[in-house]
């Protein structure tokens, strides 16, 4: 909770927005809009737990924009969901969505819980809970949920499932993420680690690296963070430095990343070790905390877990020459301004983890059209969109002498601006008179 000193992280996100419309003429009305969510549901779930006990867990909602198309954005599963985080990630959305050209506006859900202390059974039922209170709330034209924080493609199943029933017609198009059996699309399970990927080679390209002479470093060894991590190791990155919720480890001549996904995915334990087949040794490696894995001296910081990891309280020991955020909102808006000054380049949320909703956004149009791609098509569409706007956001960066992070949302702003003002605002009425 935010407090006096500190803002919600609802209002830091916000508090970007003032500082890129300087280098837009979008009409002040844009940005009076979207600083103010267009719908938020606050819901109470009630789950029927394994030893017959009756629960309830709040559940939320938050669709921000739609001025460019139908609302868009995951719903997470996690203790310190509350409606300010919700508001932030659907507002981010909105501009991750006009970063990348998506017709697309943002949306965010979430239930307050640990996942990870419920059962299969609960765990579905829980899902499907939350669907029948949010059934008139979304929609294939309308809001178009998927995973985010502890969610998973069978979750989003369970949640299509739920909505088809409760409409009485088979709706895969109202819930990207799912399953391939179920309507899913290929590449979508690694695209937000991919779309940040791809980010990085083209940093890769722009500043001539070698990527063996390439120190990574990840925080949080999810979905997106094993993806990330995994492209680079093929690539010849070393990745010396992985954590996850409980803590992490460092190794400065780099890990097999192929043997710590195994042995993460298997044991749900993150551990040094080098696998042949399905035969894994220990391999030494010092333990580290997660703070002391953001102080690290690395060349490339990748902080994929939860929001404000870098803070003012800790941005001036950040020693990474490049950070690519594939999480949301790790990095506050003040310590935003220390690593600017200290010369970090911050690769921000808005583009660098844009892959995920991007795969989204193809796997609804292929939902919607009953024509399915190959996966080559996605990877080769998913590079496409994430070099062409990364060049145009480092260019900018560069012309205007800005960050890359106020450069992203300035961008945003031109595409959002255009939609709002071509329904009018107080200059067109003005005029009219």
């Amino acid at each position: 909770m935010a407090t006096d000193f500190e803002p919600s992280i609802f209002q830091d996100a916000i508090a970007r927005l003032d500082e890129a419309a300087k280098y837009t003429d979008v009409d002040p009305e844009v940005i009076e809009q979207l600083r103010h969510p267009m719908a938020m549901l606050l819901v109470s779930v009630p789950v029927r737990m394994d030893d017959g006990s009756l629960k309830i867990f709040s559940g939320y909602r938050v669709q921000h924009n739609n001025d460019r198309g139908p609302t868009k954005g995951g719903i997470r599963f996690h203790p310190d969901v509350d409606v300010d985080e919700v508001k932030a990630l659907a507002f981010w959305m909105t501009c991750k969505c006009a970063v990348v050209g998506l017709p697309f506006g943002g949306a965010k859900g979430g239930v307050t819980v640990n996942a990870k202390e419920l059962s299969k059974l609960e765990l579905e039922r829980l899902s499907r809970g939350f669907i029948r209170e949010m059934a008139d709330f979304i929609g294939p034209e309308s809001d178009i949920p998927a995973p985010d924080v502890y969610t998973n493609a069978m979750v989003m199943g369970w949640m299509m499932d739920e909505y088809s029933m409760i409409h009485r017609r088979h709706t895969p198009a109202v819930i990207t993420g799912k399953p391939l059996a179920l309507g899913g699309s290929v590449g979508r399970d690694d695209a937000t680690g991919r779309g940040a990927y791809y980010c990085i080679k083209e940093l890769e390209a722009r500043r001539q690296w070698d990527p063996k002479d390439i120190r990574v470093a990840v925080q949080g060894f999810g979905n997106a963070g094993q993806s990330v991590a995994r492209l680079l190791h093929a690539d010849g990155y070393h990745l010396v430095a992985i954590s996850d919720s409980r803590g992490g480890i460092y190794k400065p001549e780099g890990f097999d990343i192929p043997s710590l996904i195994y042995m993460k995915n298997e044991s749900r334990k993150l551990q040094a070790v080098y696998c042949d087949g399905s035969v894994c040794e220990a391999v030494d490696a010092h333990v580290i905390t997660n703070e002391e894995l953001l102080e690290l001296e690395v060349d490339v910081l990748i902080p994929a877990a939860l929001e404000n990891q870098i803070t003012h309280e800790n941005a001036e020991r950040i020693k990474a020459h490049v950070v690519v955020e594939v999480a949301n909102g790790p990095v506050s808006s003040e310590a935003d301004e220390t690593l600017l000054a200290d010369g970090v380049l911050v690769v921000p949320d808005i583009l660098a983890n844009a892959g995920g909703v991007t795969v989204s956004y193809f796997e609804w149009v292929q939902n919607r059209a009953g024509y399915y791609w190959q996966e080559e098509e996605v990877h080769s569409r998913l590079r496409e969109i994430m070099a062409r706007e990364f060049n145009a956001i480092y260019d900018a960066m560069h012309e205007r002498r800005i960050s890359m992070r106020t450069a992203a949302y300035a961008h945003a702003l031109r595409r959002l601006g255009e939609a709002v003002e071509a329904q009018g605002t107080q200059r067109f009425f003005e005029d009219a008179l």
